[in-house]
């Protein structure tokens, strides 16, 4: 696809004056977990790991997302079961993510730091699934799904945090039980599980098919993780098979009470550097920006964002720019770095078909800047409300227009006032 180059389109919208910004630094209190890697070897115990033979094979499912030291959690979990004389195997619990193809999932795990050697564990990828049982969710048929690498163990385990869903709300979001159904169910899986919760409802779904998977498979639990403010492990605890339900909701609350969101909830336009899988299932956090644009999920009351601007994409999703059609306007570049057959899978897999969609494309910074003030109306620099964050998972650091300093949190302080300079089109901050 061609797209207009700066000089097509030059003439059609006129310069506009940059408001001045803050770079601004927000500490907000939070806790950090001394010992994450002790902690998961000991919350083991809490596992029915004494109920499985010597020399039981027990599956580890690790998922996508950027968890803060999941490699070594990851490792730690293989260590201690080897200690205590199974044999652990790492079996990648990401629905369709990586394109849905083995190769893909592993290049996943890979960005994140786990590979066999980093872990002391094989990997089994195969994206091969067993269909448990069909199970009537309101007026709807559901097949689950469960990985073939997984039933062929002895055993099965999951490690994931418990955070805000990306799509809904509910008691039960993002977290163990998620993983379970939809991470393990690989791409058929998570494509069946989408396709009615859009529905019937997510947690309605999840609820009947993770009862499908813990009385059909050898579950022991898993270890859930909560992450604080600067998106690091605040919390980690082993939660037994048959207590997701009962358990998650409490840790859910105490994610909601630590999760990153933005300095101020009425943003005119929110500028994002990068966006990727790793971050969020929906590229970016649907909870920090506002916006899920699913069926049958009303977007989130706060914040209210009007235009969004996304840059690019991170390294590590691999060109998967799932959550790229939350955005208004996006710069050529971005669109240089997506990988559609990744992206399309996650799209048709989901069914949040418009998160894949392209916003308009601009040639350059300089550009996309000057048509999304444009497209505000009546623009004034001096009230201007601009929010600028590298991504949605690093909120500690960022940059806001003049008109946003006062209504800043009182954790956060201004480093410097700045500008935007462009260089061939690109924008950069320099000190006024």
């Amino acid at each position: 696809m061609e797209f207009p180059e700066r000089g097509d389109v030059d003439h059609l919208v006129d310069p506009q004056p940059l408001p001045e910004f803050a770079h601004v630094r927000y500490d907000p209190p939070s806790e950090t977990l001394e010992d994450p890697v002790e902690t998961a070897r000991a919350e083991l115990d809490r596992l029915p790991l004494d109920e499985l033979d010597a020399g039981a094979t027990v599956a580890v499912g690790v998922g996508s997302r950027g968890i803060h030291r999941i490699d070594d959690v990851a490792a730690a979990v293989v260590a201690e079961l080897d200690e205590r004389g199974f044999d652990p195997v790492v079996v990648p619990a990401m629905g369709s993510h990586g394109g849905a193809t083995p190769d893909g999932q592993r290049e996943v795990l890979e960005s994140l730091g786990v590979t066999e050697d980093s872990v002391g564990a094989p990997i089994d990828a195969r994206m091969d699934v067993e269909e448990l049982a069909t199970v009537t969710v309101g007026d709807t048929a559901v097949p689950v799904y469960f990985a073939r690498a997984a039933l062929d163990a002895d055993a099965v385990l999951v490690v994931n945090r418990v955070k805000a869903h990306t799509n809904f709300t509910g008691d039960i979001e993002s977290g163990l039980a998620k993983m379970t159904v939809v991470g393990l169910g690989k791409q058929r899986g998570a494509k069946a599980f989408h396709s009615t919760a859009i529905e019937e409802g997510y947690v309605a779904t999840l609820a009947a098919a993770l009862d499908v998977v813990e009385s059909s498979v050898p579950l022991l639990g898993g270890l859930a993780i909560v992450e604080n403010f600067e998106e690091e492990i605040a919390h980690l605890e082993g939660v037994p098979a048959g207590s997701f339900f009962d358990r998650e909701p409490e840790l859910l609350e105490r994610a909601y009470d630590e999760m990153a969101t933005l300095p101020v909830d009425d943003v005119d336009l929110l500028v994002v550097d990068e966006i990727g899988k790793e971050i969020s299932g929906a590229g970016m956090d649907t909870n920090v920006i506002g916006r899920y644009r699913v069926l049958n999920a009303p977007d989130p009351e706060t914040p209210d964002v009007d235009l969004i601007y996304v840059r690019g994409l991170t390294e590590a999703t691999k060109g998967n720019g799932n959550g790229i059609g939350l955005a208004d306007v996006t710069r050529r570049a971005a669109v240089d770095q997506l990988d559609l057959q990744k992206t399309y899978a996650n799209a048709f897999t989901s069914g949040s078909l418009s998160k894949s969609k392209l916003p308009v494309v601009a040639p350059d910074d300089e550009f996309a800047l000057r048509a999304s003030l444009a497209a505000l109306g009546g623009y004034d620099p001096e009230t201007v409300r601009v929010v600028w964050i590298r991504n949605t998972e690093e909120l500690g650091d960022f940059r806001v227009s003049a008109a946003v300093v006062d209504d800043l949190p009182a954790a956060a302080t201004v480093r410097a006032r700045e500008v935007v300079s462009f260089e061939d089109g690109t924008a950069r901050f320099v000190e006024s």
